[in-house]
């Protein structure tokens, strides 16, 4: 073991390519079905909406698949990205653990969703695709493939999630600066977004509502625009995993291995991204890290939801998928400040979780705040609020070892900074930020309209 802070890769350690957990999976993947005839979806119906090089990505079962030199080139802009022991957070919580944390804040938008959002970009562009069309929640998303079009020269339209639309005015600039289109969704512009308004004037959104209105907006344009996803589906996953591959290696310059690695989930990119290389080890070569999914007890859909198939966004126009689910109605409580918000979980690590692979924990949102706090008076950096529940569970690993007077190596994936976040650390720090709990009476109302698959 070093006694190193810093674990730096240069770029020549950068991958040469994505590693697809399907080769690995321990049950076969279930069918994606048509939203409409729920009978597994056809090359034509998913060609409607993605580029043919990433549907093939996304029934793939090679285990390594090549990243183009364009998108490595790009990835050099901030990859690798540090991976840092947090010996001043070891010293605050007086723990023998020993603390790591891969950071993704150093990419130019200040998170992990850049991973995809250029090799997205790039192969719609080789498509011949002029513009893109996608949702966002916080905004980190919308940012990133913002970013990534203009890059490669391509129009894009996002439909922000109408309650970050105006907490979170500055990731909305952000999207703007690069220059995309932003809407508050439910917007006018869909006829989904115009129903919904109709009913609701000052509807607050959520992400399976701007997830429709994104996937209408492309399925209506008759070819002139595809749909980007940020989260959920294996393509996204696997271009992620450039950053768990690059921790195994820097976990190697500490002379350590991790006997624990947590990372937050809402839809499953940044938790996947860093742990199926963890999981792969796991699986092949008898290794035994213990991989823990870390959620907000305000969107549970991994402690709280049902494993079973449901539409991927509201209206049900997106495909339908297993997935731990809390319904495709599901709409979060506005006083949820931590991110993380979609009503389902990526099929992959749902199935993992489902395996007993993966353990799922749920958080309240005071604790991550406090969590947050304990860890940026340490080390530094302010986290971004998805992160913070990754923190907090790494801290009770790290504190589980102290009480049980053992060493533990614990690592987290810090998936980006707070910087544009700060009106939800003022609500924690005036004490106005509320706790909440999904309840299992809303969980059962809204899985009564679950698709009927046979």
């Amino acid at each position: 073991m070093t006694e190193q802070t810093k674990f730096l890769l240069d770029e020549s350690k950068l991958p040469k390519a994505w590693y697809n957990i399907n080769a690995d999976m321990p049950t076969p993947p279930q069918p994606v079905l048509h939203p409409g005839t729920l009978e597994p979806v056809t090359p034509d119906f998913l060609a409607v909406l993605f580029p043919m090089a990433l549907i093939l990505q996304e029934i793939s079962t090679e285990r390594y698949i090549e990243i183009p030199e364009p998108v490595r080139e790009i990835y050099k802009l901030w990859r690798p990205t540090p991976f840092i022991r947090a010996r001043r957070l070891e010293q605050a919580l007086d723990t023998p653990a020993h603390i790591y944390f891969k950071y993704e804040g150093v990419s130019p938008v200040g998170s992990h969703k850049p991973n995809t959002a250029v090799p997205q970009a790039f192969y719609n562009k080789e498509a011949g695709t002029k513009a893109l069309t996608t949702e966002t929640g916080a905004g980190q998303w919308g940012s990133a493939l913002a970013m990534a079009c203009s890059f490669f020269d391509m129009a894009l339209e996002v439909y922000m999630v109408k309650e970050s639309y105006h907490q979170k005015p500055y990731r909305r600039i952000m999207i703007e600066s690069y220059g995309a289109q932003v809407y508050a969704s439910p917007s006018n512009r869909t006829q989904y977004g115009r129903s919904l308004l109709a009913e609701d004037v000052d509807a607050p959104g959520s992400l399976g509502i701007a997830i429709s209105e994104a996937v209408e907006a492309a399925a209506t344009s008759d070819g002139a625009k595809k749909y980007s996803l940020g989260s959920v589906l294996n393509h996204v996953l696997m271009h992620q995993t450039v950053i768990g591959q690059e921790t195994l290696l820097q976990f190697e310059m500490a002379d350590e291995y991790p006997d624990v690695i947590v990372g937050c989930t809402g839809g499953g990119s940044n938790f996947a991204g860093f742990a199926f290389p963890f999981i792969h080890k796991n699986l092949t070569e008898g290794k035994s890290t213990r991989v823990i999914a870390a959620e907000p007890a305000a969107s549970p859909s991994l402690t709280k939801g049902v494993y079973t198939f449901d539409y991927g966004d509201t209206a049900q126009m997106a495909p339908v998928v297993k997935m731990h689910t809390l319904g495709h109605t599901f709409i979060p409580p506005g006083i949820h400040a931590g991110g993380l918000r979609y009503h389902g979980m990526a099929p992959q690590v749902s199935a993992l979780v489902d395996g007993g692979y993966v353990e799922a924990r749920a958080v309240k949102q005071r604790d991550t705040f406090q969590a947050a706090l304990t860890f940026l008076r340490a080390e530094g950096i302010i986290p971004a609020p998805e992160s913070t529940h990754a923190i907090k569970v790494a801290i009770d690993e790290a504190l589980a070892a102290k009480a049980g007077g053992e060493k533990r190596v614990v690592a987290f994936n810090l998936s980006g900074h707070g910087h544009f976040d700060m009106a939800a650390y003022e609500s924690y720090l005036h004490g106005n930020l509320e706790d909440y709990e999904y309840p299992a009476e809303a969980v059962e109302e809204a899985l009564q309209h679950l698709p009927r698959v046979a």
